[in-house]
């Protein structure tokens, strides 16, 4: 049988695939290492992209909204009318400004 890891993967990613019986599925310890390495890399730099470009929390949380909101039976003609708008960065500029705005009054209130 398999050997089990002797570390868990980073928080919030997928188990290992420790394999079963004939299956060997599992990864190496040094392919576990490696692939854990990775993630965290990958993560870090998504974050870092995240930090330097609010616009795409803006977009994507203006998207999600107005699907709860309205709840389209087609999802697909719903996000390309969405994304064609054009309308739409002038919303996004007006969204990014009160977020702006919102972050300079938290950083205000927390030195209160």
């Amino acid at each position: 049988m398999t050997e089990q890891p002797k570390h868990k993967p980073p928080h919030g990613m997928e188990p290992y695939d420790l394999g079963r019986g004939d299956d060997l599925g599992a990864l190496s310890k040094e392919q576990q290492q490696k692939l854990n390495d990775f993630k965290k890399k990958t993560r870090v730099e998504n974050e870092k992209y995240l930090r330097d470009h609010p616009e795409v929390e803006c977009l994507l949380s203006g998207f999600l909204g107005e699907v709860l909101k309205e709840r389209p039976e087609n999802i697909r003609d719903f996000a390309a009318d969405h994304f064609t708008n054009t309308e739409l960065p002038g919303q996004l500029q007006k969204t990014l400004e009160i977020r702006q705005a919102r972050m300079k009054q938290n950083r205000i209130l927390q030195k209160i």
